[in-house]
């Protein structure tokens, strides 16, 4: 089996990976991330590629995944907030409303000098109940929102607050896992 390698030092993507029974490593690239697009999906694609990218450049050959998670509200990306103030605007502005997650996954097999690659971006809405300020305080007090696109992980203390989603849960964890499957398959793993 070729050397499969994991582009992100995200501990959500290593365990989602985990569920799809491949051996992989992870690898963390290192590149400077380059938005040129505006559409949300089109980021997370464009991203995806770059770390994945990134991680080929350093290795001879192996099968590399690289992956992007937005959250996207009215068109506008949120990423990870950078304090307190920032996770609290962004919870403003996501609660009781729904709001869209997008995951671009790309996949790139390298041999040598040949790189074939495949990028995908995949979109989750997701349903916000309507919050208190004092839930609100209370939730961006905890160490969750900043290491989190959009300040909130679906799977932790703020899943109490989805309504409900519309796609892929494992999308808004930060992977994908069954199209990734997918498309591994048909680079054979």
């Amino acid at each position: 089996m070729k050397r499969m390698i994991l582009a992100s030092g995200s501990p959500r993507r290593k365990e989602l990976l985990q569920m799809l029974e491949v051996s992989f490593e992870v690898l963390v690239s290192d590149t400077k991330e380059v938005i040129t697009k505006n559409e949300p999906a089109e980021v997370t694609k464009e991203l995806s590629y770059q770390k994945a990218m990134a991680v080929a450049g350093q290795v001879e050959e192996g099968i590399i995944i690289g992956a992007d998670t937005v959250v996207s509200i009215d068109g506008k990306i949120l990423g990870k907030p950078a304090d307190k103030e920032e996770a609290r605007e962004m919870i403003y502005k996501l609660q009781g409303k729904s709001h869209m997650v997008y995951t671009g996954v790309t996949v790139i097999a390298k041999s040598g000098d040949m790189v074939s690659a495949s990028s995908f971006a995949e979109g989750t809405k997701v349903n916000v109940a309507p919050m208190t300020e004092n839930e609100i305080e209370a939730y961006i007090s905890t160490d969750e929102p900043y290491d989190k696109a959009g300040a909130y992980g679906i799977q932790g203390l703020f899943g109490k607050f989805i309504e409900g989603i519309e796609g892929d849960y494992f999308n808004v964890v930060g992977l994908p896992v069954c199209l990734v499957g997918q498309l591994l398959a048909r680079f054979g793993v």
